[in-house]
């Protein structure tokens, strides 16, 4: 199991014994992240689904993304990606999504460059984390997908471990 799997068994382990559920909202990962997480055997248990929103216009009629927002920020940004996982949360009724967006290139995109990748986690209406991806360690679009992706479940396991019990 290379490190990438070890982490996601770990985050639908979390899941698992907190009896919670979990949802994605993909832009850039295009579905990578719902696909490593169903991967591990038993994912069933706590995986619930996912969106892949990779045109801006699906952010707002599947994730639920307000078009105000997007106009006003735009679809790369922190406040898109607490939208996102707010709506995924809601859409697959889980009790916790996990949304990414960005630019995985190979050129920028609306001004942002390549490798700025925003991320969040909601498990509740108001309770939502978001991160910006560290920088790159390979600017390949592989290479930003696969951090992304990454990062975006250690996002979760933070998120859960920080949730109080019960």
């Amino acid at each position: 199991m290379d490190s990438l799997d070890a982490a996601a068994a770990e985050l639908l382990d979390a899941l698992r014994r907190r009896g919670l559920s979990l949802a994605c909202c993909e832009s850039l990962s295009a579905g990578m992240l719902a696909g490593t997480l169903a991967n591990i055997s038993g994912a069933s248990a706590v995986l619930r689904g996912g969106l892949v929103t990779y045109a801006t216009e699906l952010k707002s009629e599947l994730a639920g993304v307000d078009p105000q927002l997007l106009d006003l920020f735009g679809p790369i940004s922190p406040e898109c990606a607490a939208a996102m996982a707010r709506g995924a949360r809601t859409a697959c009724g889980a009790d916790i999504a996990i949304a990414l967006t960005g630019v995985a290139g190979p050129e920028r995109q609306d001004g942002h460059p390549v490798g700025e990748v925003w991320m969040a986690v909601a498990s509740g209406e108001h309770a939502v984390r978001v991160r910006r991806m560290s920088p790159p360690r390979r600017y390949s679009r592989q290479g930003i997908r696969a951090q992304a992706v990454a990062e975006a479940i250690d996002l979760g396991r933070e998120h859960i471990d920080a949730m109080p019990l019960g």
